[in-house]
């Protein structure tokens, strides 16, 4: 099933928000390249392999810099939003300076200790059912702090909280110990939190590195296991959500994954810059082009705006305040919508159809 306009236009967003930030800081020329002596002189022993493929070595640094930067942007901004969008989840954040420490039972603290250090040592294997059973108890011993945690994606729903820790298909090296452990102590604070739900916490990946780029959406969980370190030693395949099937697990359909590349690929062309610049500029709303634009980048708001524009002006008449707002820009210079200015200028057709 197709995700909703709302969601569609919500993905919309978050791309062109991405992609003019990263304009802003992409490398247009060699003059602005920063000094990486010792980066070159380690690269110039691969002359031979970077020859065809790379023929500017300060821009390729400069480069890869930029990368660097979009991972980062895609990864602590871009996939958590997009989860947010098409879940209705939050972050939730349960540590010292945010929602608070959180405070679990001697006992809790102590079975997952036993738990880490014989994952650690290979005396058990990761077992979902015999962790939950063993932390989902309540017991009469004395309460101690559990380590911070947080959720990049939390959902409430009636009976269940499911928690979602995103993560880079990449993680450092020996980064799944702490993980895990951290999950652990995570789910028995939410237990204590809300005793009478079902709690749910996974670790999510947005897309599977080892698939083969022909068939970006697929993943195949075995593979994936074994390219991280100590992957299987902490983590069963249940509470890992890889590639499109976390896509389709927070969206609630299938093909989502699909959905949400479609929608990047449709927005981030190389006449980007030239369709936003032709949309923020107000003298073009009039024009044919203009809402052909809208639809192409799934922006149904601007739409009925658009189509709602004579009711606009028409109610707006010399207000001051409302004629401001129907002068500024959909978009701010760093690709942010004005949410603002879009309720306001609705909220007029609604005033002027009920009258």
């Amino acid at each position: 099933m197709a995700l909703t306009n709302l969601q569609k236009e919500k993905i919309a967003f978050e791309v062109i928000k991405t992609l003019v930030n990263r304009f802003d800081k992409f490398p247009e020329d060699t003059s602005g390249n920063r000094n990486a002596p010792f980066h070159e002189a380690f690269l110039s022993a691969f002359t031979d392999k970077l020859q065809g493929g790379v023929s500017n070595v300060p821009f390729f640094i400069t480069l890869s810099s930029w990368l660097h930067g979009l991972n980062t942007t895609l990864g602590q901004q871009f996939f958590e939003n997009i989860a947010h969008h098409l879940s209705n989840g939050e972050k939730r954040e349960y540590t010292t300076k945010r929602l608070g420490s959180q405070y679990i039972t001697q006992y809790q603290k102590e079975s997952i200790s036993e738990l880490i250090t014989d994952l650690s040592n290979t005396v058990q294997t990761p077992n979902l059912q015999r962790e939950n059973a063993i932390i989902f108890q309540n017991t009469d011993t004395s309460l101690v702090k559990a380590i911070d945690f947080s959720a990049d994606v939390f959902i409430q729903e009636f009976d269940t909280i499911t928690a979602i820790e995103l993560k880079s298909v990449k993680p450092n090296s020996g980064e799944m110990r702490g993980e895990k452990q951290k999950i652990l102590e995570g789910k028995a604070a939410l237990y204590r939190l809300f005793p009478n739900k079902e709690i749910r916490f996974y670790i999510g990946f947005p897309f599977d590195p080892t698939e083969n780029p022909n068939t970006p959406t697929a993943y195949n969980k075995d593979r994936f296991f074994r390219s991280i370190i100590n992957m299987p030693k902490y983590f069963v395949q249940e509470e890992t959500l890889l590639a499109s099937e976390l896509w389709d697990f927070l969206s609630g359909e299938r093909n989502t994954m699909e959905q949400i590349l479609d929608i990047i690929n449709a927005i981030s062309t190389p006449e980007f810059l030239t369709k936003f610049y032709f949309l923020v500029n107000n003298n073009n709303r009039g024009l044919e082009n203009y809402k052909k634009q809208l639809e192409e980048w799934f922006l149904f708001s601007e739409i009925l705006l658009i189509e709602n524009d004579n009711q606009i002006k028409e109610y707006i008449q010399n207000n001051k305040v409302w004629t401001k707002f129907y002068n500024q820009t959909l978009f701010n210079i760093q690709g942010v919508y004005n949410y603002e200015r879009y309720y306001i200028l609705k909220s007029l057709i609604t005033s002027n159809s009920n009258n």
